[in-house]
């Protein structure tokens, strides 16, 4: 299910995605406030359509201010433990890495999905782009489901 929000002009381009980190200290006081703070903190969205005809908002927080835009809660790719990695299963992330250059670091913490809670996996999406794990982790790429309270 789609919501309206405003999001940076920058943003405001139809596939761009974007994880909503909530309320900065320059919010404080605008007056479109709720219409900028409708989203669920921590959850990736995706830009499904830019409002037409409508005027882009000056912004404490965005320097080339807000446009209006239909967003949709969108899933997470993600390495998993692979014992866990079945479509339908409930898991969570296999833990923190300190290897930020492995080409798997931005699927063992990804952005839009917490360490410490569960997620449902959608689909397994397979191996992993690295060639081995230097923590010496067995992981399979999966892909999770959209948060649904977003």
């Amino acid at each position: 299910m789609s919501k309206v929000t405003l999001i940076g002009a920058r943003l405001a381009d139809p596939g761009a995605q974007f994880v909503y980190e909530g309320e900065a200290s320059a919010c404080e006081g605008c007056p479109y406030r709720s219409q900028c703070l409708n989203l669920t903190d921590g959850v990736k969205y995706q830009v499904t359509d830019v409002r037409q005809n409508a005027q882009t908002l000056d912004c404490a927080v965005h320097d080339e201010g807000v446009r209006a835009v239909e967003v949709e809660a969108v899933g997470v790719r993600a390495n998993v433990p692979s014992r866990q990695a079945y479509a339908g299963s409930k898991v969570d992330l296999a833990g923190p890495c300190p290897h930020t250059d492995c080409p798997s670091h931005e699927l063992c913490e990804p952005d839009g999905a917490e360490l410490d809670e569960e997620h449902r996996i959608a689909e397994v999406v397979g191996d992993p782009p690295h060639e081995y794990c230097h923590l010496d982790r067995e992981l399979t790429t999966v892909e999770f489901a959209p948060k649904e309270d977003a």
